[in-house]
């Protein structure tokens, strides 16, 4: 049985993110914020390229940021889906 939360890697977070409609909109350092419309709500979420690969508390943190859910942030690409035993999701610009 997989991992709740499986390690995910930098590129496949930032795949995530565009998917889901977010654009890079600043970075400081290896800190980058993207930005995007969740339920007609602006959301942040920071991603550190030095914390990767991420475990578990920071994949919650950027999920809880992104206002997704554990399944929409995961379903969002083929590799990631697969991670947790469950198909890709079509997105909204789909």
């Amino acid at each position: 049985m997989p991992k709740k939360y499986p390690l995910l890697e930098y590129d496949e977070v930032v795949s995530i993110l565009k998917t889901r409609g977010f654009t890079l909109k600043d970075q400081q350092g290896s800190h980058e914020q993207y930005e995007g419309i969740v339920n007609d709500r602006k959301k942040k979420v920071t991603v550190d390229k030095n914390d990767a690969p991420y475990n578990d508390f920071i994949i919650k943190s950027m999920i809880s940021q992104s206002g997704l859910t554990r399944v929409e942030f995961y379903t969002a690409t083929k590799i990631t889906a697969k991670k947790i035993n469950l198909k890709k999701i079509k997105s909204i610009t789909e």
